[in-house]
């Protein structure tokens, strides 16, 4: 019974260190390859981020979304990690539309219609914070909340009551697109 409880979370582990890894495949319209930091230590990250200028290559912590929601539009910082790399790849094959319902009075959630590298991380949620749920649903919180989750970004400059204000109550569309 003790060796399949240890296999089993043998098992376990290696899911999540796949999910987490640092050559996942990532969906690309262009088949351009770019190199993927696996972001586990601060200083490693600053030397891949300051490589990748330096060879020209896209460098996530600069990288900029637009998100356009009941006639305003917002801008967001993405985080530099697998999932967002894959979403900026999807966002080179143009804009998103994405209808989304109000889930417990704290997000707005919505699919994306494909599935997308997962890097789970236990964190707790603030206003503006947008997250990747099991790899296929897009998430605005605007209240916190505390869970394993895949962080995407932060939207720039907006309150947690300009945001609510923003999306309104009950479901909203948004559209998803990069930074021109």
């Amino acid at each position: 019974m003790e060796k399949a409880r240890l296999l089993f979370l043998i098992l376990i582990y290696s899911m999540f260190a796949m999910a987490c890894s640092t050559e996942p495949e990532i969906p690309s319209g262009n088949g351009t390859e770019i190199e993927i930091s696996n972001g586990n230590n601060n200083q490693d990250e600053e030397n891949t981020n300051n490589d990748n200028q330096n060879n020209n290559e896209e460098n996530m912590s600069n990288s900029t979304i637009k998100i356009e929601v009941n006639g305003t539009t917002l801008t967001a910082t993405l985080k530099d990690n697998v999932s967002t790399r894959a979403l900026v790849n999807l966002l080179k094959e143009g804009p998103l539309t994405i209808n989304m319902n109000d889930y417990a009075g704290m997000e707005k959630v919505g699919p994306i219609g494909t599935t997308l590298p997962q890097c789970n991380e236990r964190l707790t949620t603030q206003p503006g914070d947008l997250i990747l749920y099991l790899g296929q649903y897009f998430v605005i919180y605007y209240a916190p909340n505390t869970y394993s989750l895949t962080p995407l970004g932060k939207i720039d400059n907006t309150s947690g009551d300009e945001l609510i204000r923003i999306l309104g109550n009950g479901d909203v569309t948004v559209t998803i697109s990069l930074s021109e």
